[in-house]
């Protein structure tokens, strides 16, 4: 007998804990302190605790299976036995096996990294080769169902689909292997079929992007072979991230039990269910309720938007628009926040309570709604900022010539062919961050906190000076976070206590809040940077968090354009850079590594997104001189799908990760003819292995084959703050080494 799928669930929870108790864990472990066993029991303990919390609050339906060490992606992998032979042949356990597949190992390099479809998540990539042989392995799955069982709570093991985990490997052909890949998921149904297991959910959010007709039919026939299995549980199809087109009326023209659809990011779908004709016993699953961003649901309209959709199915059940993992855990933890901001806010917790709400809304119609928001306070309004935005013009957000920009950076820097640098941040020591806290505790005065910062700022620059590094930076010792930092010390912005949010693996991040018109109170970084000039006679790069990474990495105010937005931080910025540029600084690097993560998903929408990101970013640099020598950081993105938008932000170099994939990117920028500096990342930082001295030189020639030497920068993946300082010297070392070799040569 089928099991109803319930009125109410989530698509996943946080799973890195209320303190971050997964993060200090795996840490540990990695570091040798604890072993595989307490590692395992403290996983336990915090899947345990999600599942507690989510049958508590009265939800009808709960996931299992979204708990991870590292990555869901790489779970699957291994669920599926996608475990490239170079890892296999270590020799190594199960879990270190997993671990080296995301972290890489002296002899091996990781998987490749990049953003999960429009967020700041980070997955790893699955590599399929044609001799990859696919095979079952249901046993994490099975093992956390049996633990929830355990417990009382009745879950719903989760896993990546075969069309988005085939969509997202790398390989030749993404379908060549959809027969086998489905007979391995066919295996698994059947495993968890065999424990019990009444419903499974499987993910395909990478239709929610653009498809083609091919990629479609893919989907279709997946799932037509899977629903037509007589041996498995009810399938629930999960998508996300946006409208789904016409893979939706593939997907429902498939005999499983649920479909998903994102009724936030993607409120085209109410349409598309409506034109798709009878659901008949088919539940839709309605994401009502943002799983992005922490604002409070308009209950009121989510209902409305639910009673819409129940009148098209037989059943109908209320959840996230995605997985909670996106927010910090609970709310009810910041204390400190203006009661007027926290009011409005909803952490996953809360998300989890107004799913409750609007499932047993759409179910009685009885339920008491609470009243709407009161308007935005008008505190919280700058008409200054306004007065400024609406004086714009165009040649605000332009700058001399290329040509004539370099020459002049050239005669000022007086740098060497192949100018070798890092991308901002040096390793975060334990030391660093206890005087940190110990500030924000009170317990460490200014006069001495500031001495602390700028002993280190000395550590660092007289480090880099050592190695023989031509640009120099100041090491960021005094910031917590490259966007947070501002975030502090911007009008607008508020700061979370205990906000985390999983970026990837164990590296978690604490997005601030943008709640209210932005403005500079005061210059940010030029005290920093002024200082680290005054210790040597190289040049030391002012460092700028841009306006699109900015808003990226904040959870972002929804009541006025993005671009609107964009373009009051970016007046912040220009402001920073005019005092950088007037205190001496003669480089200047304004980072947007989120560019193409928050690319639109559909290409309709892309140009007007670039348009303003590209804007906002040229407005932030417009305002120097073309003697002071713009760089800006992208990483860890599909870049050839903005190529063109790279190269119109006009920076005077720019340095892009590249290690992980090859240096792929090189190729991108030689089609678009791009003719300004470039520094393709030769050592990648995620990874706590030191790159062989060799491995660093041939990267570099490969870099030198595709970019005349004059215009090719040397430098990391990304900035070194999660690295020690043995690595972080060996590795610079070889990248100082190499640079002169090639240079040589």
């Amino acid at each position: 007998m089928s099991t109803a799928f319930g009125q109410s669930t989530v698509l996943g929870y946080p799973r890195i804990g209320v303190n971050r108790e997964l993060k200090k864990a795996v840490e540990a472990y990695w570091a040798g302190t604890i072993d595989a066993e307490a590692l395992a029991n403290t996983a336990a303990g915090l899947r345990a605790q999600v599942w507690r919390t989510l049958r508590d609050a009265r939800l009808d339906a709960i996931p299992s299976n979204t708990f991870s060490y590292y990555d869901q992606m790489l779970d699957t992998a291994v669920a599926v036995g996608a475990v490239p032979n170079r890892f296999a042949r270590l020799g190594l356990s199960a879990l270190d096996t997993y671990f080296a597949m995301a972290r890489g190992v002296d002899a091996e390099p990781a998987l490749e990294l990049t953003k999960w479809f429009d967020t700041n998540y980070h997955y790893l990539v699955p590599e399929i080769a044609p001799d990859t042989v696919f095979t079952a392995n249901p046993a994490k799955a099975l093992d956390e169902y049996a633990e929830a069982r355990d417990l009382g709570v009745t879950t719903r093991p989760v896993f990546v689909g075969p069309a988005t985990f085939l969509l997202l490997a790398k390989g030749d052909d993404p379908f060549a292997r959809l027969d086998d890949l489905v007979r391995t998921y066919a295996r698994i149904l059947a495993a968890l079929a065999d424990a019990g297991v009444d419903w499974v959910q499987l993910d395909e959010p990478a239709y929610a992007a653009d498809r083609s007709p091919a990629e479609i039919d893919a989907l279709r026939r997946a799932y037509t072979r899977l629903g037509e299995l007589a041996h498995r549980p009810q399938i629930f199809v999960a998508t996300y991230f946006g409208d789904l087109g016409d893979a939706l009326p593939a997907l429902l023209d498939t005999p499983v039990e649920a479909v998903g659809v994102d009724l936030v990011a993607g409120p085209g779908n109410l349409h598309r269910l409506a034109a798709a004709g009878p659901l008949g016993g088919r539940t839709i699953v309605a994401g009502l309720v943002d799983g992005r961003n922490i604002w409070r649901t308009d209950l009121r309209a989510a209902v409305t938007a639910g009673a819409t959709v129940a009148g098209l199915a037989d059943h109908v059940a209320v959840s996230s628009s995605c997985s909670l993992l996106h927010v910090p855990v609970d709310v009810s933890a910041e204390t400190h926040l203006d009661p007027r901001l926290s009011a409005r806010l909803a952490f996953a917790r809360q998300k989890v309570d107004e799913i409750v709400v609007l499932g047993r809304a759409l179910r009685d119609g009885t339920t008491a709604l609470p009243a709407p928001l009161p308007p935005t306070p008008a505190a919280w309004r700058h008409d200054d900022v306004r007065g400024r935005l609406a004086a714009l013009r165009p040649t605000d957000r332009q700058r001399g010539e290329y040509r004539n920009r370099a020459a002049r950076q050239q005669e000022r820097l007086g740098l060497p062919e192949l100018p070798t640098t890092t991308i901002g941040s040096f390793p975060q020591t334990a030391e660093l961050r206890r005087a940190r806290a110990a500030h924000r505790a009170g317990s460490l005065d200014d006069a001495g906190y500031v001495a602390r910062m700028r002993a280190e700022v000395a550590q660092v620059i007289r480090l880099q000076e050592q190695l023989g590094l031509d640009v120099l930076v100041h090491g960021e010792p005094e910031r917590n976070d490259m966007v947070q930092y501002f975030g502090e010390q911007l009008d607008g912005f508020a700061a979370t206590q205990h906000g985390w949010v999983q970026s990837y693996g164990s590296r978690c991040v604490r997005p601030p809040i943008i709640y209210g018109d932005v403005s500079r109170k005061a210059p940010m970084t030029v005290e920093w940077s002024t200082y680290a000039q005054s210790l040597t006679s190289k040049p030391v790069k002012g460092m700028l968090t841009g306006p699109v990474t900015i808003l990226a990495w904040s959870f972002v105010r929804t009541d006025q354009p993005l671009a609107d937005t964009a373009d009051q931080v970016a007046l912040a910025l220009r402001d920073e850079c005019r005092d950088l540029e007037s205190a001496g600084i003669r480089v200047i690097q304004v980072d947007e590594p989120a560019l193409r993560e928050t690319l639109p998903l559909r290409k309709a929408d892309q140009k007007a997104y670039l348009d303003w990101a590209v804007g906002a970013f040229r407005l932030a640099t417009g305002g120097v001189a073309d003697d002071t020598q713009i760089h800006t950081h992208l990483c860890y993105s599909e870049f050839g799908e903005v190529i063109h938008a790279i190269d119109a932000l006009d920076a005077d170099v720019t340095s892009i990760e590249a290690s992980r994939s090859k240096m792929e990117v090189l190729d991108d920028l030689a089609a678009i003819g791009y003719g300004r500096g470039v520094g393709p990342g030769v050592w990648d930082i995620h990874s706590p292995r030191v790159p062989p001295r060799d491995e660093v030189i041939e990267a570099l020639r490969r870099a030198v084959a595709a970019v005349p030497a004059r215009r090719l920068w040397v430098n990391p993946d990304c900035g070194l703050k999660t690295r020690g300082y043995p690595e972080v010297e060996a590795s610079l070392r070889h990248l100082v080494d190499a640079a002169a070799e090639v240079r040589g040569s």
